[in-house]
């Protein structure tokens, strides 16, 4: 079960939140709170897997409050969510320790879906927003939020854009052909993809080719 801790000020989205994860299998909701001094004392006591942190509560900022979490409470994973324009605040969330941003505009079912993939320890964006965010419309060019791979990584992620296989890809980096693999998938979840034609858009708008 994943346990999740509701942090928002608004008494409707966490009956709403609420909903949704009740009527999914394998979610705990273990409590909400409507401020940040409600949230650091229910942390105090109690260790959720995943607080879904609303950007903009009560008394101490949502970033502040995420900065606070990842000094405090280490193993607690936080998704932020908000109203706010996502182009503005998503970057500067996932830059302050955030493993995901949610905009209160999408469908219920990213609710569990976002939970889910931050309990694991990965990144949530949707795809949407992963291509807006890789890419600087003021600069043209990739952001460097999006440059967090390995050398190796980007290797092979540049190969498999020009068209190789995982064989070629294997021959041309003296690699296992298991290891390209295995590489393709790490790419697939820093990237927040899960299939090759998603894989190659991101390489795109990394301008790998």
């Amino acid at each position: 079960m994943i346990k999740v801790l509701i942090a928002d000020n608004h008494p409707i989205i966490r009956m709403g939140v609420r909903k949704v994860l009740e009527s999914a299998e394998g979610f705990e909701l273990i409590d909400e709170v409507a401020t940040t001094e409600e949230l650091f004392k229910k942390l105090k006591d109690t260790t959720p897997d995943v607080v879904m942190l609303e950007m903009d509560i009560p008394e101490i900022n949502g970033i502040a409050a995420l900065r606070k979490i990842k000094k405090d409470y280490a193993d607690v994973k936080v998704l932020m969510y908000s109203g706010q324009s996502e182009d503005v605040y998503a970057l500067s969330a996932i830059r302050a320790g955030a493993f995901g941003y949610l905009s209160k505009s999408s469908g219920t079912e990213y609710i569990t879906a976002a939970v889910t993939k931050v309990s694991e320890g990965s990144m949530f964006i949707t795809n949407e927003l992963a291509q807006r965010l890789a890419f600087d419309e003021g600069t043209k060019k990739p952001r460097r939020f999006f440059r967090k791979l390995s050398t190796r990584e980007i290797e092979v992620l540049k190969l498999l854009a020009s068209g190789k296989r995982n064989k070629e890809v294997a021959l041309g980096l003296n690699l296992n052909e298991k290891t390209v693999s295995t590489y393709k998938a790490r790419l697939m979840k820093k990237l927040n993809v899960d299939n090759m034609v998603d894989l190659l858009q991101q390489a795109k708008a990394l301008e790998l080719y």
